[in-house]
């Protein structure tokens, strides 16, 4: 069976992060976060996200507190994304690939609605056997979701040798506990520090994350 790659979308093929920082900045600002650099940021960042909000307040944000943060985030982020573009060697590592005969899919924890639209703007779509964002509300963790997504994909996927490569821990820990392999890329929303405790391959272009994917499930 050939291998198969589930591409995460933001911080891994969408370079998205400055907006991402933007977007988080001002999220921040409604409940009295001071403004971040994007090391800073890519050093403390969490997932799941109350997590990560939990850490900078010291404290788990009030039901008020989430719905502040995350309506801020969101309507920041669709404005400043417009600018952003995709990771460079992007379209030609997905075409590569397909070339060589294997398989790739996107699984995303952008809204499902929002994200498709994207990724058809970009041309991408033809390269995938699906495009799945998220369908539930926003700050969970991708496991449920990357279970979900291989079982619709079916007999077309093994999940031995499958690769998912993102740029989270999270990433990670649910490919893992679907059974597959993981790659993570340092160039999204993790730092390299805080990838490597994972115990899975750390790399900073997509381009080695796509040869050992080949690796790592051949």
């Amino acid at each position: 069976m050939r291998t198969h790659i589930v591409w995460d979308w933001n911080g891994t093929l969408f370079h998205d992060m400055e907006a991402v920082l933007g977007a988080s900045n001002a999220a921040f600002a409604t409940v009295g976060i001071a403004p971040m650099t994007l090391e800073e940021y890519r050093a403390q960042y969490e997932i799941p996200i109350p997590r990560f909000y939990q850490r900078l307040l010291g404290r788990m944000p009030s039901e008020a507190e989430w719905l502040l943060l995350d309506d801020a985030f969101h309507d920041h982020y669709r404005e400043l994304s417009a600018a952003c573009g995709l990771t460079d060697g992007a379209v030609e590592l997905l075409t590569g690939w397909e070339a060589a005969g294997h398989s790739q899919s996107l699984l995303s924890m952008y809204d499902h609605e929002k994200l498709l639209p994207v990724v058809d703007a970009f041309g991408l779509t033809r390269h995938f056997l699906r495009v799945d964002g998220r369908s539930g509300p926003s700050g969970g963790q991708k496991a449920e979701h990357l279970t979900r997504h291989l079982v619709a994909l079916g007999e077309h996927v093994d999940p031995a040798r499958t690769v998912l490569i993102g740029d989270a821990a999270d990433d990670a820990l649910a490919a893992l506990n679907a059974g597959a392999h993981a790659v993570l890329y340092t160039g999204g929303s993790h730092s390299r520090e805080k990838l490597e405790p994972v115990g899975v391959p750390v790399v900073d272009s997509l381009a080695e994350a796509v040869e050992l994917a080949g690796r790592l499930a051949g």
